[in-house]
């Protein structure tokens, strides 16, 4: 069977509180950790969670998250999200460098973030003013040797890479969601494994359906039951070499949210029988 290590994404907030129990009840042997507080991204909380994860669990990445507005939906979300709008892009700046030290001080390579709408008109100023951003927070993250990943969904696959060309950093990363190119509507996710190649550093197991109207996101659904050939979408991701974790993403809590992580923990491990 190909190998590859199977998580999920779990918050700093509840690994602090309670530790790696139910990634290890989920017999999950990676995670991603998602910080979208950054307040208290701390030495001293780096050295807890050290402890805490004790070698047991590889941190495939930090998800970094930024303070202000947030609104996923087509409507405000492109002057809401990201590093995109100017009026809170140079906390969010300072938001993603603290994740850098954070990273750093856990010996994680990686962090990942949504960078937001990018801009699909290259030759716009609101264009060049986020690459500029984005570059300069990618040059801290290589300062401290670490990958700056960018999380798909919000752009079209070639609006990123022509992104990522345009910063020219041997830093720069793919985090690809597949199910948020479809919420976006912004493309097919098997195809777009072509177009980000090698550029891939980490994947979300999530599954969703198409936008039906021009205000609101598609519906994420549980894996197997959405839009997402996750057959034909490994099948492209192992042609292309990949050989980081597989991250299950289910954006619901409660019991219903650890029975869909558990059944999409067995559709992978099917899958990859086959290889």
């Amino acid at each position: 069977m190909y190998q590859l290590d199977i998580g999920a994404i779990v918050s700093l907030e509840s690994l602090l509180k309670d530790g790696t129990g139910e990634l290890q009840a989920l017999d999950l042997n990676s995670c991603q950790v998602n910080a979208w507080n950054t307040d208290i991204l701390t030495e001293e909380n780096a050295s807890a969670l050290k402890e805490i994860l004790g070698g047991s669990i590889k941190v495939s990445s930090l998800w970094v998250g930024w303070p202000g507005p947030k609104a996923w939906n087509f409507i405000d979300g492109p002057a809401t999200l990201g590093l995109v709008p100017r009026e809170f892009r140079y906390v969010r700046m300072e938001a993603l460098k603290r994740g850098a030290r954070f990273a750093k001080m856990l010996g994680i390579t990686d962090i990942t973030t949504h960078v937001g709408f990018l801009p699909e008109n290259p030759s716009t100023t609101e264009y060049r003013e986020v690459v500029i951003a984005i570059r300069d927070v990618a040059s801290y993250c290589k300062s401290l040797g670490l990958y700056f990943n960018f999380e798909t969904g919000q752009e079209t696959p070639v609006t990123l890479v022509r992104t990522i060309e345009d910063i020219g950093l041997d830093n720069l990363g793919i985090n690809l969601d597949p199910a948020n190119l479809l919420l976006y509507g912004k493309g097919n996710p098997v195809d777009a494994v072509d177009v980000y190649g090698d550029r891939i550093r980490g994947v979300h197991v999530k599954d969703g359906r198409y936008p039906t109207d021009g205000r609101h996101l598609g519906q994420e659904t549980p894996v197997g039951e959405g839009g997402v050939d996750f057959p034909r979408l490994l099948d492209r991701l192992i042609a292309h070499g990949y050989r980081g974790a597989l991250t299950i993403e289910r954006e619901i809590s409660g019991p219903k949210q650890k029975e869909d992580i558990r059944k999409a923990k067995d559709i992978l491990e099917n899958i990859l029988k086959k290889y």
